[in-house]
C-alpha cells in the first residue's frame, strides 16, 4: 500500500506542478473544474446514497453551477461564498461532529456537498491568481500539517481526538500539526516576506496558518465522519493508494476557502504595503 500511494504521487506531482505553474488562468480554472468540483461531486453523490441517476444529475447540475461562475466571475459573489463556507466550517461543522448529526436527505446532502465543493474550486482558482507560489505554499503547509499530524501521532499519540469519527487521531497529531506548520511558516516567512501572507508581519501570517491548520483539521473530520455514516471507506478508486479525490482534498475544503477569504480581504483592502 506504501509503495502503491508513494508511486501515485511521484507520478501525479511533477504533472500537478507543471499545471500550477505553466497553465494559463482559464486551463487552470477548467482543470480544478474538472478534477475538484466535478470529479468530487460524483464522489460527494455516492456519500450522500444517490442513485445513480440522482448522482449524475448532481454532477450536471454542478457543472452549470462552475460554468455560470466560471466567466469573469463576480468578486462580491465569491466573496458571499467564502462567507457562507466560513459559517459552515465555523460554527456547523464543530456542532455537527458534536452530536455526530447523521442525514440522508437528499437536498441537504446536495446543498451540504456544494457548500463543501464550489468554494474549495473558486479558491483554487483565485490564489493561484494572485501568484502560484503563494498557493503552492499554502498547499504545502496543509501537507506539512498532516503529516506532522500523523508522525507526531504515531510516536506519542494517547489522548484520542474523535475516536467515534477518526480513531488515529490523537491530541499529540494535532500539536505535531501545529509544531510543523510554525516552524514551515516561520521559514517561509523569512525566506519571502514580500508575499501578501506575511507582509504585514510574520506572526500575523503564522497566525493565519494556524487558523487554517484548525480549519483543516475540522474538514479532515468532517469527511471522516461522512464516509462512516455512509459506510465507506473511502470517497472512491481513482488515485491507487490513496482513495478518492475528497480522500485527497478533505482538509483543503475547509483551509482554501478561508485563506483565500483572508488574503484577498487583505489585499483588496490595503492592509499590505
Amino acid at each position: 500500500m506504501l509503495k502503491t500511494r508513494v508511486l501515485t504521487v511521484l507520478l501525479l506531482l511533477p504533472l500537478f506542478l507543471a499545471a500550477l505553474f505553466l497553465l494559463p488562468d482559464m486551463g487552470w480554472a477548467l482543470l480544478m473544474l474538472g478534477v475538484v468540483l466535478l470529479i468530487g461531486a460524483r464522489e460527494w453523490s455516492k456519500i450522500s446514497a444517490f442513485s445513480g441517476f440522482q448522482g449524475w444529475v448532481y454532477v450536471l447540475l454542478t457543472l452549470f453551477i462552475g460554468l455560470a461562475l466560471l466567466p469573469e466571475s463576480s468578486r462580491s459573489a465569491n466573496f458571499m461564498l467564502y462567507g457562507i463556507a466560513f459559517l459552515f466550517w465555523a460554527l456547523l461543522v464543530p456542532l455537527w461532529l458534536h452530536n455526530q448529526w447523521r442525514t440522508r436527505h437528499w437536498i441537504t446532502m446536495a446543498l451540504i456537498g456544494w457548500v463543501v465543493l464550489i468554494p474549495t474550486w473558486l479558491a483554487l482558482v483565485e490564489l493561484r491568481d494572485l501568484a502560484p507560489g503563494l498557493l503552492l505554499g499554502l498547499l504545502a503547509m496543509v501537507w506539512i500539517a498532516d503529516t506532522a499530524a500523523y508522525f507526531a501521532g504515531r510516536k506519542f499519540g494517547r489522548h484520542k481526538l474523535a475516536p467515534t469519527i477518526s480513531p488515529g487521531k490523537t491530541w499529540e497529531g494535532v500539536a505535531g500539526a501545529f509544531l510543523g506548520v510554525t516552524l514551515y511558516g516561520m521559514t517561509w516567512g523569512i525566506c519571502d516576506s514580500s508575499i501578501v501572507l506575511f507582509s504585514s508581519g510574520l506572526w500575523l501570517g503564522i497566525l493565519l496558518l494556524w487558523l487554517l491548520t484548525l480549519f483543516s483539521i475540522l474538514g479532515d473530520l468532517f469527511e471522516s465522519w461522512m464516509k462512516r455514516v455512509a459506510g465507506l471507506k473511502d470517497s472512491g478508486q481513482i488515485l491507487p493508494g490513496h482513495g478518492g479525490i475528497l480522500d485527497r482534498i478533505d482538509a483543503l475544503t475547509a483551509a482554501m476557502p478561508i485563506a483565500a477569504f483572508g488574503l484577498l480581504l487583505i489585499k483588496n483592502y490595503n492592509l499590505v504595503s
